[in-house]
């Protein structure tokens, strides 16, 4: 499962995965108890595929991050706890991003992030982080 699929919703823990569209919204699942909701489109929701984390230069998609958490890790859980102090998240943030832009993402960000990577680490959906043909093949059409 790709990003696209995968929705943060504002004011709900944890992730969720898209089911279907309805009329007033669509139908979510959570990564975290397999509930599924029935979500507005009044709600604030963000699909993963369209976040990015600010750097000093670009913007860098989260998909990148998550990849370069995935590496740092070889695949397993991150090393640091998303409850950890504000340094301690910023230091191993600072390892997977060196150019983060320090101004812009705050420790809460990293929290999510690292909250994020675990989740799908631990539903075992990190695979589309090495479909990187699949990625340059849907662009070209």
């Amino acid at each position: 499962m790709s990003l696209e699929k995968v929705l943060s919703i504002s004011g709900k823990p944890g992730l969720y995965k898209l089911i279907a569209q309805t009329r007033g919204g669509f139908v979510a699942e959570s990564l975290i108890d397999k509930k599924r909701i029935s979500v507005g489109i009044q709600s604030n929701v963000s699909v993963l595929s369209e976040i990015a984390i600010y750097t000093l230069a670009e913007e860098v998609p989260l998909k990148d991050v998550l990849k370069k958490i995935k590496e740092k890790e070889n695949g397993e859980k991150t090393s640091v706890k998303p409850k950890d102090s504000k340094d301690e998240l910023e230091e191993y943030f600072f390892n997977v991003l060196p150019d983060y832009d320090e101004d812009r993402v705050y420790a809460s960000d990293i929290k999510k992030v690292i909250q994020w990577y675990n989740l799908l680490q631990q539903h075992d959906m990190l695979g589309f982080l090495d479909d990187d043909n699949d990625a340059a093949s849907d662009e070209e059409e």
